[in-house]
């Protein structure tokens, strides 16, 4: 199952984001499975972007959970990272860029922002927030060319599929911090003496 039309409105799209991670799911232990690649495979490629990625953030680093890339485009990787204060995604989140970037060489707050090891033209990015309110990372995606075509509901499809992984993130957290359930033996007499 996959999703072949992108273009429903954010409501009917967060439907068909999860009915599509429901038909895929796997009983993996990973945060991260590979139901959620399938999906971010699918946004990336109708976005027409190089590289999408889910990243966390943990003791001032952001490192990179999942990253899928266009062939060709291998320009970060899975596992990766490095301090979040050297990224766009802090830019993002600090509001110093919107999640919105057509052309990042050219947008007024560009001086401002960090240098990378390749050209960031067109910038997609958004929290993913916790039930808790906390800020696990982001979902970010970007094209080294910019593009002028990209749009706010570009930016509602992002948005949409940050919040459904922030749901599988919260279940598949809580699943593990969940006690392992002890094995009761029934209890018989007891032997004078022994307790």
């Amino acid at each position: 199952m996959a999703i072949h039309n992108w273009d429903y409105a954010p409501e009917a799209l967060e439907v068909q984001v999860s009915e599509l991670l429901l038909a895929t799911a796997d009983q993996s232990d990973e945060l991260v499975d590979e139901s959620v690649r399938l999906v971010l495979q699918e946004l990336r490629q109708h976005l027409n972007m190089e590289v999408i990625f889910i990243s966390e953030i943990r003791n001032s680093q952001r490192m990179f959970q999942h990253v899928d890339t266009a062939p060709g485009k291998e320009l970060i990787a899975t596992g990766g990272g490095g301090p979040l204060e050297e990224s766009f995604c802090q830019c993002v989140l600090d509001g110093v860029l919107p999640g919105l970037v057509q052309d990042a060489a050219t947008h007024p707050a560009f001086t401002k922002l960090p240098a990378t090891p390749f050209r960031v033209g067109a910038h997609l990015s958004t929290p993913i927030v916790l039930a808790s309110g906390k800020v696990y990372g982001t979902l970010c995606c970007f094209s080294q060319a910019a593009d002028e075509s990209l749009t706010a509901k570009d930016l509602q499809k992002l948005e949409c599929v940050a919040r459904i992984i922030a749901r599988r993130l919260d279940i598949k957290q809580a699943q593990q911090l969940q006690p392992a359930e002890e094995k009761r033996t029934p209890c018989g007499p007891t032997s004078p003496g022994k307790l």
